[in-house]
């Protein structure tokens, strides 16, 4: 009984699929280890920050119940390129909302930007940016509310800084005194290299770990 425990490593969720001293011998665990961990954090990331999600290859914005297709164009360097979230450069940026919920034909919309001073960068949600208090000194841009019967709701903006950006977007209800709100973090130029650096960081430590056990198992001397 100790010998199989020892040598599967059985837990009461999942069997693995090599046994344990297979593992260690080719070489399998910390790579697996490493590459499930980046998986699961470029998963967790791509999700973040709730207000956007790329869904049926389209980016969608939730306002609440109400949903819009979220586009963004940079025409004077990408053309017609288009932008979910992130964007490449500065300069000048065009926002397009296209509604797919009838009712935000009927509502008042607005349209904000902020600089990110949260510190949860693209985590970002409504309760951090309402916990800033005034948001108003941080705000880049505001197009105030209006209605926009066609259902396309289309504004330019022009990034003369690189940075973490938040956008808000609000939307009030046909029939009560109710606003929502969408909030989409996102970045303007720079890439985020810090999960690259970490990534280096860990495969340097298991490459460490790797050359290390094999020195210390190597053969004995004659």
């Amino acid at each position: 009984m100790m010998r199989d425990m020892a040598t599967y490593a059985v837990s009461s969720a999942a069997r693995p699929l090599y046994p344990v001293h297979q593992v260690q011998r080719h070489g399998f665990a910390w790579p697996l280890c490493v590459l499930l961990a980046c998986c699961l954090v470029s998963g967790n990331t791509a999700l973040a920050g709730g207000g956007v999600v790329m869904t049926d290859n389209q980016c969608t914005m939730h306002i609440d119940f109400y949903s819009a297709r979220f586009t963004a164009y940079q025409p004077d360097t990408r053309a017609n390129e288009e932008f979910c979230e992130d964007l490449p450069d500065t300069g000048l940026t065009l926002f397009v909302l296209d509604y797919l919920h009838p009712s935000l034909k009927q509502v008042p919309v607005d349209f904000r930007i902020i600089r990110d001073i949260t510190g949860q960068g693209r985590f970002a949600k409504w309760e951090d940016v309402a916990a800033l208090g005034d948001i108003e000194p941080l705000t880049e841009f505001y197009h105030p509310p209006e209605i926009r019967p066609d259902g396309s709701f289309q504004l330019e903006f022009t990034f003369t800084e690189e940075g973490r950006y938040i956008g808000v977007v609000t939307a009030g209800h046909p029939t009560s005194d109710a606003i929502y709100t969408s909030v989409f973090p996102f970045q303007v130029g720079r890439k985020n290299v810090t999960g690259w650096w970490l990534l280096a960081a860990v495969l340097a430590g298991v490459a460490a770990y790797t050359w290390h056990r094999r020195r210390g198992h190597g053969p004995s001397p004659p």
